[in-house]
């Protein structure tokens, strides 16, 4: 893109500044065969100044085609890398040395890409050429007809302004394409494997193996302590072998009744058995169980709409107590 921008952006100002240019080249060729400048004497001194003076005149005839050109492709550049500056692609880099690598390299997606391009551009180039030949040059070369060289100098410049022009058109088309294809290519390059996506999410979030582990550990952390909060409860509610939830209750320290512990199967009768052994009440209630179990969880005070199961269950297990 940047390549053929600034050729295009060279040759229209050539074309624009093509007086100006002209006429400072044409004041240093006519300066040069003056009659002052034929009878000085080539010393030391007047030959200095001589060249000073045509560097001089060159350098000024140049100077706009030049800022010309490198303000377009400064602006190019950086409209496409956003003014990105890296020493990078300066670095030595010994893999670029590596023989197998140069032939995964020479056989990849990237290289069938480039040499598209370079056939592209090739034959493009190559048709370009025959047509205006073709349409403008042989006509004029089958007529035998004499021009001036001031005229003819003029149809070259016209000719090849016009082969340079259409060359930098077609190639524009090609440099679109190969801009929106390098950005896709980049982006693409960025995206990590699915390997690489498991190894930084082993990083970040550890070993699935080791992560199960500690969940294993938790939970039966978890367990262990709610096991040793049974003996603190006032009753378990039963299902009355599938479910079990232990439940708490002090007047003067709780709004509301608590759940210590809940669970099902193996956990409901490890729950039943601790609460045998600590002589707790075991009430059978299913519905209630079931709410409870699914519900409210472990450390949380029963909601009010069971205020009124979970009241009748308590005065149940006080006036057992009282008898006991």
């Amino acid at each position: 893109m940047s390549t053929v921008v600034t050729l295009l952006a060279g040759f229209l100002a050539l074309r624009a500044g093509s007086s100006y240019l002209l006429q400072k080249l044409f004041h240093c060729f006519e300066s040069g065969f003056s009659s002052d400048r034929l009878n000085t004497i080539l010393d030391e001194a007047n030959l200095a100044q001589i060249f000073n003076n045509t560097l001089l005149t060159v350098v000024t005839a140049y100077i706009p085609i030049g800022l010309a050109i490198l303000t377009v492709g400064f602006l190019v550049n950086y409209l496409q890398t956003g003014g990105l500056f890296t020493l990078e692609p300066l670095k030595m880099k010994f893999d670029r040395l590596n023989p197998i690598a140069g032939l995964k390299r020479m056989f990849s997606p990237q290289k069938f890409v480039d040499l598209f391009k370079a056939l592209f551009k090739i034959i493009g180039v190559f048709i370009i050429i025959w047509n205006t030949f073709k349409s403008q040059v042989f006509p004029i070369a089958e007529t035998n007809v004499y021009y001036p060289p001031l005229e003819l100098a003029g149809m070259m410049w016209q000719l090849m302004f016009t082969i340079v022009l259409r060359i930098a058109i077609m190639l524009l088309a090609l440099a679109v394409f190969d801009f929106y294809y390098q950005r896709f290519q980049y982006r693409k390059s960025l995206r990590m494997t699915k390997k690489e996506v498991k190894d930084e999410f082993k990083q970040t979030e550890g070993d699935p193996m080791v992560r199960s582990r500690i969940r294993q550990k938790q939970r039966q952390m978890a367990m262990r302590r709610m096991m040793q909060d049974v003996p603190k409860a006032d009753v378990v509610i039963t299902n009355p072998t599938r479910l079990a939830i232990a439940i708490k209750y002090e007047a003067d320290k709780m709004t509301a009744p608590q759940v210590l512990a809940k669970g099902q199967g193996y956990v409901a009768a490890k729950i039943r058995e601790i609460a045998n052994e600590h002589r707790i009440p075991l009430v059978e209630n299913k519905p209630l169980a079931r709410t409870l179990y699914q519900t409210v969880e472990i450390g949380e005070l029963i909601p009010p709409n069971l205020y009124q199961a979970v009241a009748e269950v308590l005065a149940f297990v006080y006036r057992l107590r009282q008898r006991r």
